[in-house]
Parts: C-alpha cells; sequence; structure tokens
C-alpha cells in the first residue's frame, strides 16, 4: 500500500493516500491489473474539526474491496468559506493528473462525505462549474453520508457558523446546496438515519428532491 500525506501547493490542501501499488495488484490479480476507481474522502466534524472515524477507517474499507482511496484533510475553522471549496477543487484536480500514476481509472473519481464532509464534497459537486474552476474538477458521482446540505430551516447551525462566521446571514444562500443542484451535478448516493440529532434528515431529502428536479 502507498501510504503518504500530500501538501497540494495552491491551498494547502493535504491529501492522504491508501493507494493498492503495482506490487500488491500484481499478486492479487492474475491477469494484467486493471486500474481501480479512485475516492476522495471527506471526514465530518462541522468544519470544526475533522473526525478521525470518518478517515482512515474508511479508506481502508474502500481499499479492501478494490477502490483507491485518499483521505482529503481540508481546512477548518477559523478558516472560513470558499477555503474548503477550494481545496476540494485542488485535490479533485491533482487526483485527476495523477491518475496514472495512482493505478486509478481518470474516468471514476468520485468523492465521499460525511456531515459536513458531506457539505464540502458536494459543494465541489454542486458548484464546481461557477467558480472558474478547471472542469476536471467535476467529481464522476457523489456519495453523501448525513451530510450537511441545507442553511435553512433545518440547517445544522454549527457547521454554517463555522464556515462562514459573522457573513452567514449575507451568504447562507450561497453554501445551502439544494439551491444550486443543476442537470451538471454528478449522479449522486445519498444515506441518512431519520433518527439523527445533529443533521436532520431532511438534509437528505432535500437534496434528493433537488436532484430529482434535475434529472440527476
Amino acid at each position: 500500500m502507498l501510504h503518504e500525506k500530500i501538501t497540494l501547493p495552491r491551498t494547502g490542501v493535504i491529501l492522504e493516500t491508501y493507494l493498492a501499488d503495482e506490487k500488491s495488484l500484481k499478486q492479487s490479480i492474475k491477469r494484467p491489473f486493471p486500474h481501480r476507481p479512485l475516492v476522495l474522502v471527506f471526514p465530518g466534524g462541522g468544519y470544526h474539526f475533522l473526525s478521525d472515524r470518518e478517515a482512515e477507517p474508511v479508506a481502508l474499507r474502500l481499499l479492501s474491496l478494490g477502490i483507491q482511496a485518499v483521505v482529503v484533510r481540508y481546512s477548518v475553522a477559523p478558516a472560513r468559506y470558499p477555503v474548503a471549496l477550494e481545496q476540494a477543487a485542488e485535490a479533485m484536480q491533482y487526483a485527476r493528473e495523477h491518475a496514472e500514476q495512482w493505478l486509478c481509472d481518470s474516468r471514476k473519481i468520485a468523492v465521499m462525505g460525511f456531515s459536513a464532509g458531506g457539505h464540502a464534497a458536494a459543494h465541489l459537486g454542486t458548484r464546481w462549474h461557477e467558480m472558474g474552476f478547471d472542469p476536471a474538477c467535476r467529481p464522476d458521482a457523489m456519495i453523501l453520508s448525513y451530510p450537511v446540505i441545507t442553511s435553512g430551516e433545518f440547517a445544522h447551525r454549527n457547521s454554517f457558523k463555522c464556515l462562514l462566521a459573522e457573513r452567514e446571514e449575507e451568504l447562507k444562500d450561497v453554501v445551502s446546496l439544494e439551491k444550486h443542484v443543476t442537470p451538471d451535478t454528478p449522479p449522486t448516493f445519498l444515506w441518512h438515519t431519520w433518527t439523527d440529532e445533529l443533521v436532520p434528515v431532511e438534509n437528505s431529502l432535500m437534496f434528493a428532491a433537488a436532484l430529482r428536479r434535475a434529472g440527476v
């Protein structure tokens, strides 16, 4: 396994890789080894910290299923919007540029986010085309786990306070992701529990409804 930490030059985001290397792939596959899908993992933590339980354990599980994984250690408070979004974009672009080196399929790079990490991942998936990013920054798919989505009635308010601070009222609609779904939003798998006491299930329901309206 190739396990290393890489600090990217433009935004300072840290990527932690969990990649099957050529030697291990050759040992596990008798025929010429295929390039694998890659998932960029965004841990949760309310934009206040990064949850370790949604980082390495998730990456190792993906790796065991034959999926290359990279944990994206994006910036949290006191960093504010749009730092995490710009870091997610740089992480995705770097992953595409290094797909061959990482033995992954550049056409199968997904983002997976948990809670506020789900917001960071879906933020890229819904706004990659609005921010002047390279088209290579668009994820091929999204896996969102009990994601923070809306800044409205069902918001996880602490996430938006950490993300926006004193600009919360000014920018709340900009980061309310159900308002930014378009037909260009990547295919998305959502899961949530009805009894979630931190992030209301309405976050996923609202995003699912927006995806349906957009034909995604």
